[in-house]
Parts: C-alpha cells; structure tokens; sequence
C-alpha cells in the first residue's frame, strides 16, 4: 500500500475511535493528503512529517481541529443493558410463576387436541422476553439520558434486540435439548451466555448504526 494511504488509513481509524463522525473524518483526511502529497513531491516521507507516532499525531490534530466527538460509550452501554435485562427476566420470571397455572388450563385441552408449539412458545416466552427487552430499554433511557445520540440507539435496540431474541432461541433451546434439558451449572451458564451474547450483538450493531453520519444533530 501507498505510504500515505497507510498513514491516513491509521489516521482515519484512530479518529474513528476518538468518536469522530465521518464528515468531518473526511475533512481531516482531505487536509492531511494535501499536506503529504505536498511533503512527498519535497521528498519527505509521511513518517519524517508526522513522526513515528501517527496515532497521536491524529489525536493532536483532532484536538487543534476542534471537531466535535460522540462517544461510543460501549462498556457503559453493555453494562446498563445487561443490568437491565437481569431484571427484566427477574420480573418475568416472577410474572410466569405466578400465572403459570392458568397458563396451563389454558392450554389443558380435551386429548387428541394438539397445541401448535409455536403458539406456546409464543405465549410462555414471549411475555418474560418481551419484559427483558424492555427492562433493558429502561434501564439504557434512565441511566444514560444524556449520552449524545443515545435516542436513536434506544430506538435502533428496540428494533434488534427482539431480532436478537427470536434468532438465539432456535439455538437456546437446540442446545437444551442436546443436553437433555440439564440443570447442570455448566449448561445453564452456557444457555444463558448465548442470550447475553444475541442481546450484546444487537446493542453493539445499534450503536454502531446510530453513530452513524447524519445531518441531525449529534447530541439526542
């Protein structure tokens, strides 16, 4: 790869990292080829110019550009929604127990009648995962109100995470029945690391989706 492609592609991800949205990476981007075209036509190389450092060559002229940065806030993010779905499931749980009876006359019909199991799967989890994705919804709406752009993400989770949902409990109960259905900690532990997995996949790609360029402002 060209030199200077190299160090702007380095540039490029450094301020990427730093929040920076695309219209004004570009921007960055553009002045710095203009200076090491111009460096490379005097015979100076991209690292003579901007040192061996380039990284924080890219941080030092973000801060003197003064561009405005939106965090990606991924650790707190995670860690608010995984909270949140905890006690979702906490309450959905709570919320089963106490109806599971009269879900079972519900479904306590006459012999020969077979139950679609799509259906009951549909009634007994989709409540608890419905009150999981909204705990988790909650929980990211009160607790980081004032990250920049964390409307759309909200927005964007609301959409992905019951995606997430229905993709991984194909798989969850797959799982389940390969193990016999055990209540082994070891199984439990998998099943419930491949929930949080989906859920964790589906904040992460709203985020990302959200920080996205717009003409919207960056602050939500």
């Amino acid at each position: 790869m060209d030199p200077i492609d190299t160090a702007l592609e380095i540039a490029d991800n450094e301020w990427r990292l730093l929040g920076i949205q695309h219209r004004d990476r570009a921007a960055l981007v553009a002045d710095l080829r203009l200076d090491l075209e111009a460096a490379a036509a005097d015979g100076v190389t991209p690292e003579q110019l901007l040192g061996g450092n380039i990284r924080g060559f890219a941080r030092r002229l973000a801060d003197e550009s003064g561009v405005a940065r939106v965090p990606r806030e991924y650790p707190r993010l995670l860690l608010t929604m995984l909270t949140g779905a905890v006690l979702g499931a906490t309450l959905g749980y709570l919320v089963m127990s106490s109806v599971y009876s009269t879900f079972v006359s519900l479904f306590d019909l006459p012999p020969g009648f077979d139950v679609p199991i799509v259906l009951a799967v549909l009634v007994y989890y989709g409540g608890p995962a419905a009150i999981v994705v909204g705990g988790a919804l909650v929980a990211v709406r009160v607790h980081l109100r004032d990250v920049p752009r964390i409307g759309r993400t909200i927005a964007l989770m609301g959409l992905l995470l019951p995606v997430a949902g229905v993709a991984v409990t194909p798989v969850t109960m797959g799982f389940a029945r390969l193990t016999d259905y055990s209540f082994a900690p070891p199984v439990v532990a998998t099943e419930i690391a491949l929930v949080a997995a989906a859920l964790v996949g589906a904040t992460v790609l709203a985020r990302r989706l959200s920080l996205r360029d717009h003409t919207v402002p960056a602050v939500s």
